[in-house]
């Protein structure tokens, strides 16, 4: 829902074979598979469960190819979310989503420093910390400290990317987030091209 088209136009600028699609075997026979998103939870996961994609995102996860899930596609990969009622997520990493609250604004929508967790993590090779651009109004609280591998600062921690084995997270667009951006999807790529 919604970034689509963005994502796939970056990882063709990286060179790659980018295929939109919402056929079981295609995505299946995938090297690594973006599950994007821009929008509201309920309605991107009862989208998913209505087209029966979300037991292929769940197999390909299961897969040991790399997956990756960008802004709400993140945040479908959570066990909850607290967005206009509580909706299940895909549970492929445990933790919810929950709104932001405090006297400041909401979205939180601009470029934020990234902060790196687990600098060893090859998502991370040969990458410095630098900023990304952010736009979102509920955030992941995971339940696991070290699937957090980055976060970023907007009046509190706020989890930016996360990662458990080949299952992978990016809060912020990194499509539209400069030369930083364009290395964590190059990097993420990488991984896929090494689980072929």
């Amino acid at each position: 829902m919604g970034n689509l088209h963005s994502v796939s136009k970056a990882v063709e600028r990286l060179g790659h074979e980018a295929i939109i699609t919402a056929d079981p075997n295609t995505i299946l026979a995938a090297a690594g598979a973006i599950l994007p998103g821009v929008g509201a939870f309920g309605d991107a996961i009862s989208s998913l469960k209505e087209s029966g994609l979300d037991a292929i995102v769940m197999q390909y996860a299961q897969s040991g190819k790399p997956l990756l899930g960008i802004c709400l596609g993140m945040q479908l990969l959570f066990t909850q979310s607290e967005e206009h009622g509580i909706h299940q997520g895909l549970n492929l990493l445990p933790g919810k989503v929950v709104r932001f609250t405090g006297d400041y604004k909401v979205p939180h929508m601009g470029w934020n420093k990234l902060m790196f967790k687990h600098q060893e993590n090859r998502l991370f090779k040969g990458l410095e910390e630098g900023h990304v651009y952010f736009v979102h109004s509920y955030h992941v609280v995971t339940d696991r400290e070290e699937d957090l591998l980055a976060t970023t600062d907007y009046y509190q921690q706020v989890t930016a990317i996360v990662g458990h084995q080949q299952v992978y997270g990016m809060q912020f667009h990194p499509e539209k987030s400069g030369e930083l951006g364009m290395q964590l999807l190059a990097n993420f790529i990488a991984l896929c091209e090494e689980a072929k």
